[in-house]
């Protein structure tokens, strides 16, 4: 489900079935960096947005935390975790992080989630449908992990 007025509205008539929530965490570079900033952010968008609809009624597609990727420190990882309080107190069990950002696979162990690290694939020069190709089979591996995960904690 994404976070739309007739999406949420069918979540809260769900709720007991919608246990999982998938946030986007999209690093923003403004200068020497824009051009890759923009690239990964485009990829993380497509491929949640992808697996939002590979997984309609189990999971609700948050919107982005976005942050500066200069001020990826302390105060970023504080405001995540004010998230993931708020989403934990929204019953969903099994929160996962999507990234092109590294880094935070080092800060996994400080979150509840579990965060998902993919390196940024350039979809720029691809056409649409090289584009849903590439996103599809990412998304497979996703279906994977996704279905393991739920398994493990239920």
């Amino acid at each position: 489900m994404k976070w739309i007025p007739q999406d949420i509205e069918t979540y809260l008539n769900a709720k007991e079935y919608v246990d999982t929530a998938v946030v986007p965490l999209i690093s923003v570079s403004i200068g020497g960096e824009i051009k890759q900033s923009a690239a990964a952010a485009e990829f993380i968008t497509l491929l949640t947005g992808y697996l939002e609809r590979q997984f309609t009624g189990r999971l609700i597609l948050i919107p982005p935390f976005t942050y500066l990727n200069s001020k990826n420190g302390e105060s970023t990882l504080s405001d995540l975790k004010d998230w993931e309080a708020s989403l934990a107190k929204g019953e969903f069990k099994h929160i996962f992080y999507i990234t092109s950002e590294i880094e935070w696979r080092a800060r996994e162990k400080e979150l509840h989630g579990t965060v998902i690290w993919l390196p940024s694939i350039p979809l720029e020069h691809l056409n649409d449908s090289q584009k849903i190709g590439v996103i599809d089979s990412q998304v497979k591996q996703l279906l994977v992990l996704f279905t393991q995960k739920w398994h493990e904690n239920q």
